[in-house]
């Protein structure tokens, strides 16, 4: 009987000791299965955070439609919803605002350029792998849909293309009624900051006046 315990014991330790042998050996293998479960982890996050938000600011988006007057998606947050964009059917609600914590919940609109509608060339960005991936399904002609509580306006695209970070003539301002969309590129990089910007610039073609009789101003012949 006691050789029999302690040859179990002597198993149990082997069995162990190969174990750790393993692990040993094929550590690297490990840590990297380990690192792609957190990479999973919170890539799922990030897509789940953005889809939610986006409910929360389309309810506070029809508020204030209702109100004409800026409602926040949530009692904490330091943003507003200002647009609607459509890109190829799908609704992207625009918040005001372009840093960080603003693009985390929806595409946002540089504060120091004109409204959508307005005379000048209005920006908006948004984050590669969340709301704007669809920036890279668009085709030069294709017509850009936006909502703000002035009217509905149609933009038509007239350019797309790459631009290194550094080349900031993209936001310079225009006489003509322009929409600039930006996000990083390339769009499948798992680099967090590249050095290239996806642009996608569109011109007016016509509007609906909020405060009209919803009448159509063609802008130009398509």
């Amino acid at each position: 009987m006691q050789t029999s315990y302690y040859s179990s014991s002597i198993k149990r330790r082997s069995r162990v000791a190969r174990i750790f042998q393993f692990a040993y050996r094929h550590k690297i293998v490990l840590i990297l299965l380990a690192l792609g479960c957190y990479q999973f982890g919170q890539g799922t996050y990030i897509y789940a955070k953005a889809a939610v938000a986006q409910v929360l600011v389309e309810s506070a988006w029809a508020e204030s439609q209702e109100s004409l007057s800026p409602v926040k998606p949530w009692s904490w947050a330091d943003t507003w919803p200002v647009a609607k964009l459509t890109i190829n059917g799908d609704d992207l609600y625009t918040l005001e605002g372009a840093d960080g914590s603003t693009l985390a919940f929806g595409p946002g609109h540089m504060p120091q350029t004109p409204m959508p509608g307005k005379v000048g060339n209005s920006v908006i960005v948004g984050h590669r792998d969340t709301h704007f991936r669809r920036l890279k399904d668009l085709e030069s002609g294709d017509i850009i849909q936006i909502a703000t509580h002035e009217g509905e306006f149609d933009y038509k695209i007239r350019e797309i293309r790459i631009a290194h970070e550094t080349q900031v003539n993209v936001l310079e301002d225009s006489p003509y009624n322009l929409l600039t969309l930006i996000t990083c590129y390339p769009f499948d990089s798992i680099e967090p900051n590249p050095d290239y910007r996806y642009i996608v610039r569109a011109e007016q073609v016509s509007a609906r006046d909020n405060h009209s009789s919803i009448k159509e101003k063609e802008l130009e012949k398509i």
